[in-house]
């Protein structure tokens, strides 16, 4: 530092310079030499690139050799210096060959490169060019220097040699940093072909952000992933960690539960702790042990099971697992987070010299220079390790987040039927979206667990050599801090609103499958859910702002922490010994200590807080991957049934019986308490309730099986789905909605039987297909599919069923009673038995002596008899099979199905694959569900103002406000430091007085005390806003989804609607507010600095604004493609969750298939579509993080150089001040654009929100013409020309209906599938509007009428009987306007009042979700019961009775009969026998009414109605309804 140049010595240049490259060398050299020394490495082709450096190397090595002959030449050559007696120093023989043998090394390294599989450039080379360009820097400028000084070159040959060497050493430099990689690699993924320099930088992005400046960003825009980013390779290596540590969990639990039995042994309790103990293995106590006692009692026995049942799950597996599962990436980013931290505190030293070189005027300007270049490379070096670092996190978090929701889809593959029933669909989806996002956000930053402490720790050191012990003075303030962060901490570990959240959605969830099916809509129960919602959301919000308030005194302890901190350990300092006087470098070197302190103490109270809600969450995911069952066992029944191969068996029996339940065993989706299940070959299953994927009808029906064109085509003409194909707008390719919304009952169940057809499976389970059919359409499945001539004729064939007419035909026939096999055998030989199912068909059936008497088809040949032990314990989980007075037995079937080995023959037939219709020829209404619209571009400034005229003007004024208050007394107190540094001079070698020691120190404080308290009262005046904000949006969103019509949710996936209600709203109530406060903050923050420094050296205003210009350009480019990646995420994350809520629904049928695999592939594949934008995203803020950190290392460059341009004009002070202030604003900078983007991205989710409030509502709920209050009194009807389309771009689906229908006229209406049975009843509840003409109600138009006084003046019993989760009553009255006695008497009227009164909690009974605890005919008994509430004079019937066996179907129609004869009743009717007594039957063709008179009449015309009831076997319609039961092929 003493001499007037900045040169090193001569021997350092000409040694250490050298060594330390070629060192770096030799080390990295074996490295890449080996990979030449392995057989058979597959050699790349010879680029011009590897050339280039391979020639660049040759000529290095040639003046290396030239070095080394000019030594031995003026040594020993024939031109040497005979008289000097000094020969050359060895140096310069020893360097030439140094440089010759590394030269030949580096061929050989270049050359292993290449040959390196994968490899597109070297790190280690291109930073060994990098230092020896750098070391040859000195020796540069030294003999230039030289030459200049001496006017003359003393040693030409070395002279010239180095500067051709170094030329070609910087070319070489120059090469290094392209990568050599072919180019469809690039274009595939540039990051795999991204050289070094350009990986650091993110430079390989260039071209996504410049594509998505030009244009917004759509998905194919985007990158493939590379192999180690992929959902297969995350989840495949977190799932085997994560067997070997659930493994050891439940080791470590075992150990830890014997203990405890040991221990309770050991205290005399061993006897009621061996009973109590194997209840609790697995899943608490048994169910069946009668509870006695008040509610009060209960209510703590339940609080002590959910306890015991917590403590019996393996712990602490989840965070191991995703340890070690990514273990690597965790140490790469812990290396570098600890270079960043310990650069970071290389600046305020470098600071604090760069004051004493301001204040000492004799040191040499050079030195000045030096700093400040110093400054800078800390700077970029400090910025391209925390870039590293960054990235590695996120990619880390987005893994974890990953693996997190493969796991819980896997798991919800495999789990258990019980475990499924406690958490709904809703709140799984919670643990795949929120829940797994906290993982992800946690760990973002789970080393700031070790780094903040790290940083406390190096900062008190530091600050400790500059201001001795008093900075025990700021320790000890820290260390009180702790405390209060812990109390803080805690009260927020209790204020939890995940449960309200879970809640509600769990009820949103339910409220949207209730639209989609129509029964809210019908029942216009709307405001009822509206209310239950938004009762939720009140507790949710009260939670929240709870949380708010906490976080608010959290944010005002720690923004008051720092300011605290540095007041009193100045304070101590200037008042311990009056010779101590706060000098320039000591406060600005301690300021920015107290800045880096900053960071650590605000973000520890956040880590924790965040760990907590995690710690939480792991318990959930724990919980759930850990779900076992341990059954109570009883005496069980065992029957035996042997079913032979190629057979079909008919399966009978009442209500409750155990039909679908010994369907569910079969497919071993029940647990078996005895025996075992064992089916050979392959399963088909058609469900009671058809599953319909949203996919092309194509799709749903060769569920993953490759396309056999004849094979197809011969199922859907077996299936009857000729005709429908015809009337779908595009064929087999028309888009199915979810939970196929677009089909009706029939149609699904067609579709679900042809899906099971065309599999070619060995074993048929088919669970009622027939009953949601007509009958013609029945009889033509049964002939051409199910039955002995239909296309399963060979397969064995096990079918459920209601009806009798199909009996005849079956090889033999199963009859269960109350869970038990009661009898076996054939039709005939049943019949003949005289036991049950005798008396069975004497009550439904008159023998009219068919032709068919059921003989059996022999097969001989090797036949496989292996036992199905079923059923167990179907009391304790599905009591409501039996009525309460049944004693407690559980029942195990043993069925014995047989099958060919043989069977399963497939004919190698050439597949042909279907021609992906051109885009054009896309027929209009095929596509269904439209693609989710996106916005594109810059986020309106409207949405802005629309969030914050939510939160309110008042609050968002006030707020915007006290934080611009806050930050001048920020820049206030600095200022004030600044002034009180000055001091030390002014007061040199005098006495400081204590007046303006204590005014100094008092004015410090009260403006450090003063900007804690403004960031308090902001942070209350937004958490007040923001729930404001949060309230409304909510309801204008809930208000107006139930206020759309339904086209809406025909062509909307729920899981669109869902993913507004979850992660959307989470967005605006917990992410908006944060980024909020962030930017204001950061943007006030970023004024503040340029003030500062302006203030300081007014000339960097000149150097502003061309930052400015270029931090402009960088922020919008970013921007711009930050914010489309973040929709694009938005829209791609959406079918990740309404896949998964179909995979949860159609379990079972997924299971029986087999096609576990396949959902997973898709699962994957469709994260891996999510995870394109969310990587490329994480790629972006670090793309945009190391551009804006450089400029604003320039920022810090420029303020220092700026400081020593004009060092004799400055004081130190206000230098001091703006160099710490510059480092600081790197930071800020960063952030601000973070932040800017951030708010944008975030906002998006206004906009998303907004965009469903203010989609067109349908008509009013209540206009302003009221129906009178006995409305309709008569109840007739009449329709005019009456025209209907679903969509306006659709065809008609009802021309012109015209007819009249009478007060308590009796009305059937039948038509085949599609002719518009369903459409005619939506119309009179207005569910579709009128295209044309009207409909009549008692003279009144109900186009006139508000839905809500429309809908509430009409009954219907539904086709599908859907039920909410809650109580029985919730399900019955929602509004409670009924007592409790006209309850109980429709509920005898509809014969549960036997059932309801046994259970325990009577109508308080908990209903599970889709009442899936009852039965289907239960739950059609309930909508019976449902409808006799409401006591409205004209009831709709739509397919009422298809689910239901024969008895309850005649229960329900006396009760109807009897309780509606006062009545309008319209009928739509599958079992014609229901509809023989009707006043007049209505027969629908294509929309159109092609008879329409009384039943008599019409089979006298012998027209369509005939041709049905002739298909049904009806010869007369003067047979009561019960005579004709027998011959009605509805069956089922």
């Amino acid at each position: 530092m003493c001499r007037e140049d900045p040169d090193l010595p001569v021997c350092v240049e000409q040694t250490v310079l050298v060594w330390a490259p070629l060192g770096f060398l030799w080390l990295c050299a074996p490295w890449h030499i080996a990979v030449l020394c392995r057989k058979a490495t597959p050699t790349k082709h010879l680029s011009k690139l590897y050339l280039c450096k391979q020639i660049v190397v040759g000529l290095l090595f040639l003046t290396a050799i030239a070095g080394l002959a000019v030594t031995l030449g003026e040594d020993y050559g024939p031109t040497r210096d005979t008289t000097a007696t000094e020969k050359n120093p060895w140096v310069f023989y020893a360097n030439p060959i140094l440089f010759a043998v590394s030269w030949i090394l580096l061929v050989l390294s270049q050359e292993g490169v290449r040959r390196r599989e994968g490899a597109v450039d070297s790190t280690t080379l291109f930073l060994f060019w990098l230092i020896l360009v750098v070391c040859d820097v000195f020796p540069f400028q030294t003999l230039l220097r030289e030459a200049l000084r001496m006017g003359e070159i003393p040693d030409l040959p070395r002279f010239c040699l180095f500067y051709i060497s170094f030329g070609l050493e910087l070319i070489a430099l120059i090469l290094s940093a392209f990568a050599d990689v072919p180019r469809e690699a690039e274009d595939l993924n540039p990051e795999v072909g991204a050289a070094f320099l350009s990986r650091i930088t993110f430079n390989w992005f260039n071209s996504m952000v410049l594509n998505g400046f030009k244009r917004p960003l759509v998905q194919k825009d985007l990158w493939e992933l590379s192999e180690a980013e992929s959902t297969l390779q995350i989840s495949q290596r977190f799932l085997q960690t994560m067997q070997t540590e659930l493994k050891a969990a439940r080791t470590r639990l075992q150990t830890k539960m014997r203990k405890r039995g040991e221990e309770k042994a050991s205290k005399g309790q061993g006897e009621g702790l061996q009973n109590g103990h194997q209840n609790r293995l697995g899943k608490g106590v048994s169910q069946d042990v009668l509870m006695m006692g008040d509610e009060k009692e209960k209510k703590e026995e339940k609080k002590k099971k959910k306890k015991e049942e917590k403590e019996y799950y393996p712990k602490s597996w989840l965070i191991p697992t995703i340890a070690t599962t990514f273990k690597g990436v965790l140490w790469e980013s812990a290396i570098f987070k600890l270079i960043t931290d310990l650069l970071s505190f290389a600046s305020p030293q470098i600071l604090k010299l760069m004051i004493s070189f301001t204040m000492d005027k004799s040191i040499y300007t050079w030195t000045g220079y030096m700093y400040a270049v110093l400054l800078i490379l800390v700077a970029i070096f400090q910025s391209l390790f925390l870039q590293q670092y960054f990235q590695r996190c996120f990619v880390l978090g987005m893994k974890v987040k990953t693996a997190i929701m493969v796991a819980v889809y896997k798991k919800a593959l495999v789990v258990s039927n019980d475990a499924r029933k406690e958490s709904t669909v809703g709140e799984t989806v919670n643990l795949m979206s929120a829940d797994a996002h906290r993982f992800n956000d946690v760990v973002n930053f789970i080393h700031l667990l070790w780094s903040c402490p790290l940083q406390i720790a190096l900062a008190i050191a530091f600050l400790w050599i500059e201001l001795g012990p008093a900075v025990l003075a700021g320790l000890a303030v820290m260390v009180l801090m702790v405390p209060i962060n812990g109390l803080l901490a805690n009260m927020s570990k209790n204020v939890q609103n995940m449960r309200y959240k879970d809640k509600r959605m769990k009820i949103v969830n339910e409220m949207l499958n209730g639209i989609k099916v129509l029964i809210l809509k019908l029942y216009a129960w709307e405001p009822s859910f509206q209310n239950q919602v938004m009762g939720i959301r009140e507790q949710e919000l009260v939670v929240m702002r709870k949380f708010a308030y906490l976080s608010s005194v959290s944010t005002f302890v720690f923004s008051c922490a720092p300011a605290l901190v540095s007041l009193a350990t100045f304070a101590v300092f200037v008042a311990v010994d009056s010779e101590n006087v706060l000098d320039a470098g000591k406060a600005f070197t301690s300021i920015s200590l107290f800045n880096i302190l900053r960071f650590p103490l605000a973000f520890l109270p956040m880590l924790i807080a965040a760990m907590v809600q995690v710690g939480q969450h792991t318990r959930t995911h724990a919980h759930t991957h850990t779900h076992t069952h341990t059954y109570v066992h009883t005496h069980a029944h065992t029957s035996y049934i042997f079913i032979q191969p190629g057979k079909l068996v008919a399966v009978v029996g009442v209500v409750g019986s155990g039909k679908s339940s010994l369907i569910s065993a079969m497919l071993g989706e029940m647990h078996s308490s005895k025996g075992f299940i064992n089916v050979q070959g392959s399963v088909a299953f058609v469900p009671q309730q058809a599953w319909i994927q949203n996919a092309t009808l194509r799709d749903n029906i060769l569920f993953g099986y490759p396309l056999e064109d004849s094979r197809f085509q011969a199922t859907l003409e077996a299936c009857a789905l000729g005709p429908d194909l015809e009337l779908l707008p595009g064929g087999d390719q028309t888009e199915i909605g979810e939970k196929g919304i677009n089909l009706s009952g029939g149609q699904k169940q067609r579709v679900s039987l042809a899906r099971a057809a065309y599999s070619q499976a060995d074993v048929y389970l088919l669970d009622d297909p027939l009953s949601a059919v007509d009958s013609h359409v029945g009889k033509h499945l049964f002939e051409e599919v199910v039955g002995p001539k239909g296309i399963l004729k060979d397969k064995t064939r096990i079918l459920v069923t209601h009806g009798v007419s199909f009996l005849p035909y079956v090889d033999e026939i199963v009859v269960l009673k109350e869970g038990c096999v009661s009898e076996v055998g054939s039709y005939q030989s049943l019949k003949d038995s005289k036991g049950a199912f005798s008396e069975f068909l004497d009550t439904y059936a008159k023998d009219e002596g068919k032709k068919h008497t059921g003989e059996c088809v022999c097969i001989t040949g090797f036949v496989f008899v292996f036992c199905l032990c079923l059923l167990s314990n179907i009391h304790s989980h599905f009591p409501h099979i039996f009525s309460i007075n049944t004693p407690l037995l559980t029942i195990s079937l043993c069925v014995c199905v047989c099958v060919f080995p043989s069977v399963r023959l497939r004919k190698n037939s050439s597949l042909k694959k279907p021609k992906p219709p051109a885009d054009d020829e896309t027929k209009k209404g095929q596509r269904l569900i439209e693609k989710e619209t996106m916005e594109t571009g810059q986020v309106k400034f409207s949405v802005y103002l629309q969030y914050l005229r939510a939160m309110g003007w008042g609050y968002s004024t006030m707020f915007f406000l006290v934080y611009f208050i806050q930050n001048v007394a920020f820049i206030g107190q600095n200022l004030w430091l600044s002034d009180w540094t000055n001091d030390a001079e002014d007061y040199y070698n005098k006495t400081y007085p204590n007046w303006k020691r204590d005014t100094r120190i008092g004015v410090f404080g009260a403006l450090g005390v003063a900007q804690g308290v403004f960031v308090f009262m902001g942070t209350l005046l937004l958490a007040n806003g923001s729930i404001n904000a949060s309230r409304i949006l909510h309801s204008r969103l809930l208000n107006n989804i139930l206020r759309v019509p339904m086209m809406f949710f025909d062509t909307t996936p729920s899981g669109r609607v869902v993913n507004r209600f979850a992660k959307d709203i989470f967005t605006v109530d917990e992410a908006i507010p944060q980024s909020f406060r962030s930017w204001i903050m950061c943007f006030l923050g970023v004024l503040g600095t340029l003030f500062v420094i302006c203030l300081a050296t007014p000339i960097f205003t000149a150097i502003i604004i061309p930052l400015a210009v270029v931090y402009y350009f960088v922020q919008r480019f970013y921007v711009a493609s930050s914010r489309q990646l973040r929709r694009l995420d938005s829209v791609s994350r959406s079918p990740i969750y309404s896949h998964f809520g179909e995979t949860v629904s159609g379990l079972s049928v997924i299971r029986a298939y087999g096609h576990q695999d396949r959902f997973l592939k898709h699962n994957e594949k469709i994260i891996d579509e999510n995870l394109k934008s969310v990587y490329l995203w994480i790629i972006s803020n670090r793309w945009l993080a190391i551009r804006l950190e450089f400029l604003g290392n320039l920022v810090v460059f420029f303020s220092a150089l700026l400081a020593v341009i004009a060092r004799d004009s400055l004081d130190s002070g206000l230098v001091g001040l703006s160099i710490s202030y510059a480092l600081n604003v790197t930071q800020t900078l960063n952030w601000l654009v973070r932040m800017t983007s951030e708010l944008e991205t975030n906002i998006v989710a206004v906009e998303r929100v907004s965009e469903y409030t203010e989609m067109e509502n349908e008509a009013d709920w209540v206009s302003g013409i009221r129906p009178p209050e006995k409305w309709p009194e008569a109840g007739r009807l009449r329709f005019e020309n009456f025209k209907v389309r679903y969509r306006p771009e659709l065809d008609l689906v009802l021309h012109g209906i015209t007819c009249d229908i009478d007060s308590t006229e009796k009305i059937g209406i039948v038509g085949r599938t599609g002719a518009g049975k369903s459409s005619l009843t939506n119309c009179l509840f207005r569910i579709i509007e009128a295209a044309e003409g009207r409909i009549l109600i008692d003279g009144t138009d109900i186009a006139t009428l508000g839905l809500h006084d429309l809908r509430t003046r009409l009954t219907i019993i539904p086709q599908d009987p859907v039920l909410f989760s809650g109580t029985l009553r919730m399900n019955l009255d929602p509004f409670e306007t009924f007592s409790d006695e006209e309850i109980w008497r429709v509920l005898e009227l509809s014969h549960l009042k036997e059932y309801v009164g046994g259970l325990q909690e009577g109508l308080t009974h908990e209903v599970s979700e889709g009442g899936e605890n009852l039965s289907i005919g239960q739950r059609q008994l309930l909508c019976l019961a449902r409808a006799l509430l409401r006591k409205s004079r004209i009831l709709i019937l739509d397919e009422a009775t298809a689910a239901v066996d024969l008895e309850t179907d005649s229960l329900i129609q006396k009760t109807i009969r009897r309780e509606f004869s006062h009545c309008t009743v319209l009928t739509i009717a599958h079992r014609l026998h229901s509809i023989l007594d009707s006043s007049r039957v209505m027969v629908l063709d294509a929309g159109k009414i092609v008879e329409f008179d009384s039943p008599s009449t019409l089979f006298n015309k012998q027209g369509h109605f005939y041709s049905m009831a002739r298909d049904a076997g009806i010869t007369t319609v003067d047979s009561t309804a019960l005579d004709s039961t027998a011959l009605d092929s509805t069956a089922l």
